[in-house]
């Protein structure tokens, strides 16, 4: 979702949101004059285009060799413009399989067992949920609840069988600024409705990583989901600059954790940016594919990273920034991110693929 949509309700745009929109402006809004360029021993290439009368790609998720991507098609945030996004699957090199039609703004993919593909529809409002069967190609249509929120639902990922979800763009207005609502939740199926459970609020305490110290939330933006080597769920509050990360979730061990984000911009000085989607490497023969949105003059592309000397080593983070256009390893120590490539209009969904299927990261 746009970076100052979390900020409605707070009396217009707070000094960090007015700074926010300044480096998107100044940095990643533009048409690039090139294509995106790498630092070394890394290499970047177009996987694919898109394909002609879609734009925006943005989420991405497997299927043994099969890649799926979300197009948004410039569809409102909230679907009340009755347009249609459309998920694409695409092979490993790059050409067009199969087309999905969904109603509304796609921000979320998950691969839900072996072969159902979630399809999250609407993060500021309305949202809803489509099921594609991949082997037989058949939808459903889901329905939520009203959203305690006010807002809708943007990403999603899979523990032990169950599927989590952000609770997106919160209406703060009534709660003097703070997020006193859901911002994780546990959602499953029941007839055409999906069922909600809170697993962590907003204004929940956490424990900064970098200093020990334990202090309340308050997630105004909770977007990306993504989960770590060690099965923590990594949820990503975008315009907060901010990963959390949960452990046992949805159980009475649960704890929270804070990562605050900050990046070479240029020179030794940091800035605060925000992230959009982080991916672990599983393998050092995988390569790693960014969805570039685009902007308003350009559909967007999805291109392939590869880091072609001894591999992406197991493990290491990768995140991928919306509002500077690039794509960098992340310290998981310090939330610093470290550019790989940048010149991207802007960055949003990654993903590793093994091209042999061998994701144990057994180097052999």
């Amino acid at each position: 979702m746009e970076i100052c949509n979390a900020m409605k309700g707070l009396g217009g745009r707070s000094g960090i949101c007015a700074l926010m929109l300044g480096l998107a402006a100044s940095v990643s809004i533009a048409a690039p004059t090139s294509a995106p360029v790498p630092t070394l021993p890394y290499t970047v290439k177009v996987f694919a285009q898109v394909p002609q009368g879609l734009s925006q790609p943005d989420s991405i998720e497997l299927w043994n060799d099969n890649v799926f991507v979300g197009f948004q098609n410039r569809v409102a945030k909230d679907g009340t413009d009755g347009k249609s996004s459309t998920i694409v699957e695409f092979g490993l090199d790059g050409k067009v399989k199969r087309t999905f039609s969904v109603p509304g703004h796609n921000d979320g993919l998950r691969l839900v067992g072996d072969d159902d593909l979630w399809a999250l529809q609407n993060e500021d409002a309305n949202p809803n949920l489509v099921v594609i069967e991949l082997k037989t190609g058949h939808q459903k249509l889901y329905k939520f609840p009203p959203t305690p929120h006010k807002g809708g639902y943007d990403d999603m990922v899979v523990k032990n069988g169950k599927v989590f979800v952000t609770a997106s763009n919160p209406d703060v207005s009534g709660t003097g600024g703070i997020n006193t609502f859901p911002a994780l939740v546990r959602v499953s199926l029941a007839g055409n409705t999906v069922v909600v459970e809170s697993v962590l609020h907003g204004n929940d305490s956490a424990t900064n990583i970098a200093t020990g110290e334990v202090k309340p939330l308050n997630l105004l933006d909770p977007d990306s989901l993504t989960m770590d080597p060690r099965g923590n769920i990594v949820l990503d509050s975008q315009a907060d600059s901010e990963l959390v990360f949960i452990r046992h979730p949805f159980t009475s061990q649960q704890e929270v954790g804070l990562l605050n984000i900050t990046s070479s911009v240029s020179g030794p000085m940091s800035a605060t940016i925000t992230l959009d989607d982080t991916a672990f490497a599983n393998n050092p023969k995988a390569f790693l594919l960014v969805t570039d949105v685009g902007n308003m003059t350009d559909n967007g592309v999805i291109y392939r990273i590869d880091s072609p000397s001894f591999g992406f080593e197991p493990g290491v983070a990768y995140s991928a920034s919306d509002t500077l256009g690039l794509v960098g390893t992340l310290n998981l120590d310090t939330g610093f991110v470290t550019p790989i490539v940048t010149g991207f209009d802007s960055a949003r969904g990654l993903l590793f693929i093994a091209p042999d299927g061998d994701n144990d990261g057994d180097d052999k």
